[in-house]
């Protein structure tokens, strides 16, 4: 057994979700309380006749509204029929879309493993709030799903639905999961995306179907340092890791140099196009901490 195989094997003994990773989430939960906050708090207000919480506006008093709602001040100053509307905040739906693909299953450590820990973080600072929670497992479709759930009580099955997945599907496919996603999820709120984005179709026509669906879609990128510095040279054989096609090659310094700039070419394009569409974007290394990650987001808020 290689040295490649040993640090492997090691790697996938450890828990992703033992004692001190339920301990660090309450943590997190109380320093990371805004974090979808800001620019995402509108979604959790609707404007509505009557009682709220926030005086909003006036709107024309209609035939067969309620009286109570009138305001008579108003009516007793300017002999003119006006209904109060407040401000009402709801719930915030959360719904993370957790990609399964085989390249997810690359690096050491594994991009798959941070993006299940981010997933139950995120999960549990959303809970926390009392918001509700979706989780979908994707890779040509979605296949495995989490129902919208309320309340820290249910992380621990949240944690056994994450422990069950297995970065194996075949090549992504966003746009085709992020339009299932939208016929059933009628309900706005934010998306996050948890994701290397490395698939043959690209990405931005299935962010593009979030945006149109006035979802509020967030991109976490996660890449490992052999995807950006593989160190690979000479006479090889390559396995894809989603489609299984294996090609003997031979690699030199000058296909690695080749291969570095069209990954970072790709990196750029999508902190562009998140950065054009105001779309919330993160980077992030697979050898990253999941809670440094999830800080690292409450900060670009």
């Amino acid at each position: 057994m290689n040295r490649l195989q040993l640090q492997r094997r090691r790697y996938n003994s450890m828990a992703l979700f033992d004692n001190d990773f339920l301990k660090r989430l309450e943590y997190l939960s109380i320093a990371s309380r805004n974090v979808f906050r800001g620019q995402m708090m509108a979604q959790r207000r609707t404007t509505q006749t009557g009682s709220g919480i926030e005086f909003a506006d006036h709107q024309p008093y209609s035939p067969g509204d309620d009286f109570r709602y009138l305001d008579w001040n108003l009516y007793a100053r300017h002999d003119e029929l006006l209904l109060k509307r407040f401000q009402e905040e709801e719930d915030l739906h959360v719904y993370l879309l957790l990609d399964c693909s085989g390249s997810m299953s690359t690096g050491i450590p594994a991009k798959f493993d941070l993006a299940r820990q981010v997933t139950a973080a995120l999960a549990y600072v959303a809970l926390s709030d009392l918001d509700r929670i979706a989780v979908s497992g994707f890779a040509e479709k979605s296949e495995h799903r989490f129902p919208l759930t309320r309340g820290k009580g249910q992380i621990l099955r949240l944690i056994r639905f994450l422990e069950s997945l297995v970065a194996d599907g075949k090549q992504t496919d966003l746009e085709q999961v992020i339009q299932q996603f939208v016929q059933r999820s009628p309900r706005r709120g934010v998306v996050i995306v948890l994701s290397d984005l490395f698939a043959p179709s690209g990405f931005q026509r299935g962010l593009d179907v979030l945006r149109h669906h006035r979802f509020e879609p967030h991109v976490i990128q996660i890449v490992s340092d052999e995807d950006l510095e593989p160190g690979l040279l000479g006479d090889l054989e390559i396995t894809d890791a989603e489609t299984g096609e294996t090609r003997q090659m031979v690699v030199t310094e000058q296909h690695i140099e080749k291969y570095q700039k069209a990954v970072l070419g790709y990196l750029n394009k999508v902190q562009e196009y998140c950065s054009e569409y105001e779309t919330g974007y993160t980077l992030a290394r697979s050898g990253m901490s999941y809670d440094q990650l999830v800080m690292e987001m409450l900060r670009t808020k």
